[in-house]
């Protein structure tokens, strides 16, 4: 059975599967000018960026431990929107996010050397579905694992299950190339020395010597076995979350369902996606080739309508160019702010990183990722 409670800057869904009651929060796609407050820098190529939220907007800008903020901003006459992870626990009532500097990357080339502090920057609600509820009554165990910058909202989960669940246990295994590329490394060692007996981390290094095999080099599988041999009794944990780079996150997961775990307790998110639907598409593109599909875009209360080659493109990319302003974030098929209704006609999912079976049973589908194949088709932002 589910419940709808629809408010004008939010809707929450409570969703009834048989006992248990799933909270599920998809915040406003509006854009808010937001006050950077405070940039510290966690590493040499990696800053924490604070925002200054006023208080009109603090119920807007309520969140969970894991979802993340999207990010807009003009750079170079060019209009460029990334989303990060909130850092933060909802617990501090502060709203962080950490930006890792990449090879060309616009938007974290700004954030690390042009933005400072006083600057605004448009700034959409939180979103995100990368997190368990608090249960303050139950003692569970969780296990994390994190590379590089997968780390900002594993923090912000890992803080907030310890502060809100008195009997909660954590451990962390964090993968980087050096110690001195460790993001939040002294937060980390302050949540240690709070909760030492309830929380444990586990340092990787793949370009620096350790003295412990098991510590040397990337995640593996065979360091999975040692991990859950010697560290984890995989039948004793409750829930286990991981962020990183695809393919340490399909092999996490792989290893996870051959240990029998079940799929609702493995939770991931993928930073960035590795392309590999470009051969999917093309193939798309080309049994679809010469075919005309007629595209119909229901989003806050109007309608808007465009033609495009069938197989060609996906609908926000061909929707986007026909000057539509609709609400999206990551285009890897990960983040879900695209997220609409099929209504009418059929579509090529490239890939899925978001959705739940449920929500594809009911017909949703990431914009970003599906590609028309049939004369006509209807979607539904606001479904």
């Amino acid at each position: 059975m589910s419940f709808f409670l629809h408010i004008k800057l939010s809707i929450v869904s409570f969703i009834q599967h048989f006992d248990r009651i799933k909270v599920i929060i998809i915040m406003s796609d509006k854009f808010h000018k937001l006050k950077v407050s405070e940039i510290e820098k966690s590493t040499p190529d990696c800053s924490i960026i604070s925002f200054d939220i006023p208080q009109e907007l603090r119920g807007q800008f309520a969140f969970k431990q894991g979802q993340y903020l999207t990010l807009q901003t003009e750079i170079d006459g060019e209009e460029v929107r990334r989303s990060y992870s909130l850092c933060s626990s909802p617990l501090d009532e502060e709203w962080k996010v950490g930006i890792k500097k990449i090879e060309d990357g616009k938007f974290s080339t700004f954030a690390n050397d042009v933005l400072k502090v006083g600057d605004e920057i448009e700034v959409m609600p939180p979103n995100g579905k990368f997190y368990v509820e608090v249960d303050k009554t139950k003692q569970k165990n969780y296990v994390a694992f994190a590379a590089g910058s997968g780390i900002t909202p594993i923090f912000s989960i890992i803080k907030t299950h310890l502060l809100a669940e008195p009997k909660a246990t954590f451990k962390l295994f964090y993968i980087n190339p050096r110690v001195v590329s460790i993001i939040l490394k002294e937060e980390l060692e302050a949540l240690k020395n709070q909760f030492m007996s309830r929380f444990e981390v586990f340092y990787f290094l793949t370009k620096e010597h350790r003295s412990v095999p098991l510590l040397k080099g990337r995640l593996s599988e065979e360091k999975m076995e040692t991990i859950f041999k010697t560290i984890c009794d995989v039948n004793q944990i409750d829930e286990y979350f991981s962020c990183g780079p695809e393919a340490m996150i399909l092999m996490i997961r792989d290893f996870l369902l051959k240990k029998n775990v079940a799929k609702g307790k493995n939770h991931f998110e993928l930073f960035t996606t590795a392309g590999s639907n470009v051969e999917a598409k093309k193939k798309v593109a080309q049994t679809f080739k010469g075919k005309v599909a007629d595209i119909t875009i229901l989003e806050g209360g109007k309608s808007m309508n465009f033609k495009i080659e069938q197989g060609s493109d996906n609908i926000l990319d061909a929707a986007l160019k026909n000057a539509a302003d609709l609400p999206f974030a990551c285009k890897g098929g990960v983040c879900c702010t695209c997220r609409a209704k099929l209504i009418e006609g059929n579509v090529e999912v490239l890939v899925n990183y978001g959705l739940e079976e449920e929500e594809i049973e009911q017909g949703y589908i990431l914009t970003c990722q599906s590609i028309p194949t049939s004369e006509k088709v209807v979607v539904d932002f606001d479904a």
